[in-house]
Order: C-alpha cells, then sequence, then structure tokens
C-alpha cells in the first residue's frame, strides 16, 4: 500500500479536497515508526496505510482518514497525543485520542478483554468515527491472521464475529461486515469455506453469470419501453458466511437457499424506484410475503431500499433490490455515507450526537447501569441490541422499532408502561393473536387492556425481548401477591 493509493481513493470521493493534511500525516507517521515490523516482517508503517484506506474506501471524511494513519502513532511511539494535537488540531487528536483510549485487546485474561470492550463502546457513544477507525484497524488486522499463532486467530476471529461484525451491521456498514465475516468464517471453519467457495467460485459462477446476463437484457428491453434510461443494473452473490448461517438455521443445502443470488436495479429517483418495481411484477410474478419497503419505512441503521422476489427465468426465484445512487452508496458503506451526502458545510461536525442511532442511546443507558466492565458486557450481549429490528404499526399509524421475535406485550411496553402493565390481549392485523406471539414486520397491531389488572404476570418474561418490557414487568411484580389482589377487589 502507498500513500498515494490512499489520496487518490479520498479524492475520488471528494475531488476539490485538499490533501496536503494526508501527506503530511504519512510523513509524520513513517518517521514515527521508524524501524517497527509487524509479526508478518513487513514495515510497520503499511498497517496505518491499510487502515486509511479503508476508510477512504467507505466514504470517511478527512479527519478520520488521517487520524487512521496516525491512530497507533501514541500507543507505538515516543510520540504524544499533545504532538498530535499540535501539528494536527484538535479534531484530529481527539481521534487518535479515542483510539488510544481503547487500548490494545491483548488477550491477556478475560477481565482486560470484557475492560477494553466496555471503553470501545462508551468511545464509539462519543464520536462514532472512533469506531469507523477501529472497524479499519481490525479488518487489516484479519487480512494478516496468517502471521499469527493459531490460538490467537481463532480468539480474534470469534471476537469479530462476536462484537465487531454486528456493529458494523448495526451502523449499515456492510461492506465492512461482509469482509470481516468471511474471513473469520475462513479461519474458525476452514473445511464448511472451502466446500462453499468452490461451489461459488467454479460449480456456479458460469450459470450465474448467463443467468444474470439473460435477465439483464429482459428488464433493459421493458425500462426502455417505459422511457427509463438513466440506470443501472448488476448483481451480488451474498457473501459465504451468510449463506452458512442459513444452511445451519435452516437446515439446508446450498442449492436450497433461494435467495443466495440478488439483482440491484439503481435508478435516479424515488418515484422511478416504485416504477421499476411495478414493471418487475408485471413481468414476473411476486413471491407473496417477500416484499418489503425500507424506503417508506427505512431499517434503524438508515438502510432504505426496495425488495421483492419474484418467479423468474426458468421459474428461478430471484430477489430484486431497487435504490437510488446515494440508498446504494448508503447500503455500503452505512451512516458514513449518510454523512459525506448530508453535510457539505465544514461546520458541521460528522459523529455528532444527532446523527448516532437509537441504539447508541441504549449502549449508554446499559452504561450508566453497569459500572462493573464485567456486567456491562454480559449485559451488551444479552440484550436485543445486536438483534435484527422490526417495524410494527399502531392502529394510528404510528411506528414502533423492536427486536425480531418480539411479542404484542414488547409492543404494549413500548407504547407506554402502563399500556404494558394492563395488556390483557392483542389484535394483529385485526385478527386476534396470543400475547406471546411472534411479530413480523410491517404488522397493524392493537393492544386490549384491562384497566383493573393488577399488573404484569412473571410468565411474560419467558416471551419478551425488549430489554425495557423485562425490567418494567421486574419491577412491577416486586410488590406482593396479596397486596396486588387487595388493590384488584377494592376498586371493584
Amino acid at each position: 500500500m502507498t500513500i498515494e493509493r490512499v489520496i487518490k481513493k479520498f479524492t475520488d470521493n471528494n475531488p476539490k479536497a485538499d490533501t496536503d493534511m494526508i501527506r503530511l500525516a504519512y510523513e509524520f507517521a513513517e518517521k514515527a515508526h521508524n524501524g517497527q515490523e509487524r509479526k508478518s516482517g513487513e514495515p510497520y508503517i503499511q498497517h496505518p496505510l491499510h487502515t486509511a484506506f479503508v476508510l477512504a474506501e467507505i466514504k470517511s471524511d478527512l479527519p478520520t482518514v488521517v487520524a487512521g494513519i496516525l491512530h497507533d502513532v501514541p500507543e507505538d511511539t515516543d510520540i504524544t497525543l499533545e504532538d498530535i494535537q499540535k501539528n494536527f488540531g484538535d479534531e484530529v487528536c481527539n481521534l487518535v485520542a479515542g483510539i488510544t483510549k481503547l487500548g490494545k485487546i491483548k488477550y491477556r485474561g478475560v477481565e482486560r478483554y470484557r475492560e477494553n470492550l466496555r471503553k470501545m463502546f462508551v468511545a464509539m457513544a462519543d464520536d462514532l468515527r472512533i469506531i469507523y477507525i477501529k472497524f479499519a484497524d481490525r479488518l487489516h488486522n484479519l487480512r494478516t491472521l496468517e502471521s499469527l499463532p493459531e490460538n490467537k486467530r481463532e480468539r480474534i476471529a470469534k471476537e469479530t464475529l462476536e462484537i465487531y461484525a454486528p456493529i458494523a451491521g448495526l451502523l449499515g456498514v456492510w461492506r465492512l461486515k461482509w469482509q470481516m465475516e468471511d474471513i473469520c468464517f475462513k479461519y474458525l471453519y476452514p473445511d464448511d469455506f472451502k466446500k462453499l467457495e468452490f461451489k461459488y467460485e467454479v460449480e456456479k459462477k458460469a450459470e450465474r453469470n448467463q443467468f444474470f446476463q439473460r435477465v439483464k437484457k429482459i428488464i433493459g428491453q421493458e425500462l426502455s419501453k417505459s422511457r427509463i434510461n438513466d440506470y443501472q443494473i448488476e448483481y451480488r452473490f451474498k457473501h459465504l458466511y451468510s449463506i452458512w448461517q442459513k444452511m445451519q438455521m435452516k437446515d439446508r443445502k446450498f442449492d436450497e437457499i433461494y435467495d443466495v443470488f440478488a439483482l440491484r436495479i439503481i435508478v435516479a429517483d424515488v418515484p422511478t424506484c416504485y416504477k421499476v418495481l411495478g414493471i418487475l411484477h408485471t413481468i414476473w410474478k411476486p413471491k407473496i410475503n417477500r416484499f418489503k419497503d425500507y424506503i417508506a419505512v427505512p431499517k434503524p441503521n438508515g438502510y432504505r431500499s426496495l425488495h421483492t422476489t419474484v418467479f423468474g427465468l426458468d421459474g428461478k426465484a430471484v430477489e430484486f433490490q431497487i435504490r437510488t445512487p446515494e440508498m446504494n452508496e448508503e447500503s455500503l458503506y452505512g451512516i458514513a455515507a449518510h454523512w459525506h451526502y448530508k453535510h457539505n458545510s465544514k461546520n458541521n461536525k460528522k459523529g455528532d450526537v444527532e446523527d448516532q442511532p437509537k441504539w447508541v442511546k441504549e449502549i449508554l443507558e446499559i452504561k450508566r447501569d453497569n459500572k462493573d466492565a464485567r456486567h456491562f458486557v454480559q449485559e451488551i450481549k444479552s440484550s436485543n441490541i445486536f438483534q435484527n429490528r422490526i417495524f410494527v404499526f399502531s392502529p394510528k399509524g404510528d411506528v414502533f422499532e423492536l427486536p425480531e421475535q418480539s411479542t404484542p406485550i414488547d409492543f404494549a411496553y413500548a407504547v407506554h408502561t402502563d399500556i404494558g402493565n394492563k395488556v390483557t390481549g392483542a389484535l394483529i392485523n385485526d385478527k386476534i393473536g396470543a400475547l406471546d406471539q411472534e411479530l413480523k414486520n410491517g404488522d397493524l397491531v392493537e393492544i386490549v387492556i384491562d384497566k383493573k389488572r393488577p399488573g404484569p404476570s412473571s410468565n411474560w418474561l419467558k416471551s419478551v425481548k425488549t430489554k425495557h418490557a423485562k425490567e418494567m414487568i421486574k419491577k412491577n411484580i416486586k410488590s406482593p401477591i396479596f397486596d396486588r389482589i387487595k388493590n384488584y377487589f377494592a376498586k371493584e
């Protein structure tokens, strides 16, 4: 990796940017790391260069790329944060300081590991750009795992799958998430990885390309008839770890996972997205319950797109994703791309609180309630923060975000604690549903309450998924049973 490649990648996304600071940071870091080598034997400066290149790839801003080059300087050399501040300013210094505070996860004891994870979450809540630098740093370390002993490779890979990859998904940085997961998959399950890679790269590649060209030709002809000329059609093959997970969870073979292959249609604006959707459904019959409108109701991490699965050529089920160029960038790079489009003024600091998603606030709440690092990390892992989210509607049209597998009780507590405490039933899409029934994305839920109900049932704790519902149930069943019964009959 060279500094010229880093600058070229950064200017591809920021043509008018002044890149002098990037080059100065490189010269500064190269001098500081002079004589240092990585375990692989290559000069240490290669690591910060690769880190900075990944940051430039995901459209990070100038201070973040500069901090990526400098991120190991205070930790591994005689250069101090004061030297960084003096040469590169407060913003870059604060980002480098955030990474330095995280320290290195040494894998020398569970307590050190937990404390580092706690620091990582706290630093992320202060400025999300810090965790982007940590992602880029981790990705390059994963790419060079072969130079480490086997036990360290396994520990790093497991930790990445457990912590880093889910956070990347929450931030919508799918490009980094996929790469981290597939590398970890390679080291943790080498035999399964090789088998799946063979099917992907050898057995199915020619067939896949041929199928794509046939579909692309048909779609192109129909779009031209509708005078839609500004478009791109591309395809993606789901990353190997994702396919393997589905095979494990659903006990299916590779050929039975029908959505491993997806076509993406990128058009100029939102109205055209919906127009293309109509065209696709005219050409091929859509698969029931496989349509998702993430434009009208985006995912919690900001992801927007139309998804539909149709019975396409040869009766084969094919997933289509329809989106604008901006949505496509955000689907790959997450909040970093969102900032790239949103912030054009130098006065806007990327990473501020108003730009942070809802789940970051949940992490801060867990931090406040768990001062001890061990309990903090346990709570993070056991919470629903890392789960996929669904959107559920109230009869008034209000949208509530919940983790997958949530129940009407979770929904009731999301509406209001009093509603949750007094819930006795639920209508799901105008049909009577069970209180422990799993809700689906887009469900319309109406809660039935009994104002005289003394409080929640302890049995609810077996089915609820949200942290808030669990806490409120525990809190409101603490009073003695006889007092609750007495209060219940006293009101009659």
